[in-house]
């Protein structure tokens, strides 16, 4: 037999170690007592969660199959090429949906509290118009842009089905869970209970969370060099380390070498990330 035929009869007993590894994890699966069917069960509802929630049609559970195919490659990859540094795929394809998921909720969430001040202005001057709360927010969603028009769009459907517009406005609140729209959402609730001119108190409102987005926009602005300095700092005891380790060889013997040196790395590691974690708590600071 040639090199070749056995790469190939390598790379077929590869296969079938994890086409097998994958069908008992899938039998494990199906065993509705088993442990890994109860995570199983949380991750996809955790994944269908955020994509109800922006409005996708995708469901979790074909995430989950593309995370496990990327993983059976992934594990061809490292087994035939025989590199370690292929391993490291593994990580995105572990964590990579939850996190893509993530930015794109925050993207969108900062999309919707951009929105939201005009959102208010456009309600108060359809209210201007009509005195029902319900043909204002019809009126006010042909005028709004993505994403919020979508979500204005499922409390009109909702108003539609027969759900009262508090019921509808507190979904709206649900389902966006933001400060910001809460704020603006809880202004128009308790102006429609208590009386007196919403479109008054819907503009008071509009301008106090414009001024609320300035004075973010300045703490951030403030706070970003304070958070760029934590980073450098943060990342110059690992080059320190590489470059010591780097230019003079066996440095850290010493210290890898007995049990107090062990401790003392252990004791520098803690306090490392202790003094990161101060410094995040520092600078997370919020109106």
């Amino acid at each position: 037999m040639t090199l070749g035929d056995f790469q190939w009869l390598r790379w077929s007993v590869c296969a079938l170690c994890f086409a097998a590894a994958l069908a008992a994890f899938y039998a494990t699966v199906e065993n509705p007592e088993s442990l890994p069917l109860r995570y199983y069960s949380r991750y996809v509802a955790q994944l269908d969660r955020m994509l109800y929630n922006m409005l996708l049609p995708m469901r979790g559970r074909w995430i989950v199959v593309g995370q496990l195919l990327a993983l059976e490659v992934t594990g061809l990859a490292c087994v035939g090429f025989g590199s370690t540094w292929h391993y490291l795929g593994l990580l995105p394809a572990l964590g990579g949906p939850l996190l893509y998921l993530e930015h794109m909720r925050r993207r969108r969430l900062a999309a919707i509290e951009a929105q939201v001040d005009g959102f208010m202005l456009t309600l108060a001057n359809a209210l201007r118009a009509t005195p029902s709360i319900g043909l204002a927010l019809g009126y006010t969603e042909e005028l709004l842009q993505e994403p919020m028009r979508s979500e204005l769009a499922i409390a009109l459907q909702e108003l539609r089905l027969g759900n009262s517009v508090d019921q509808a406005i507190l979904s709206l609140g649900a389902r966006v869970k933001s400060s910001t729209l809460d704020a603006a959402l809880l202004a128009v609730l308790i102006g429609r209970q208590v009386g007196g001119d919403l479109t008054k108190v819907l503009e008071t409102t509009a301008e106090t969370l414009r001024e609320m987005t300035r004075l973010r926009g300045v703490l951030r602005s403030k706070t970003a060099e304070s958070k760029s300095q934590m980073f450098v700092m943060a990342l110059f005891p690992l080059l320190m380390v590489y470059g010591l380790n780097r230019s003079m060889p066996g440095f850290f013997q010493p210290l890898l070498g007995s049990v107090v040196g062990h401790a003392l790395i252990g004791a520098a590691c803690v306090l490392w990330l202790g003094s990161l974690l101060v410094a995040h708590r520092l600078l997370a600071v919020e109106l």
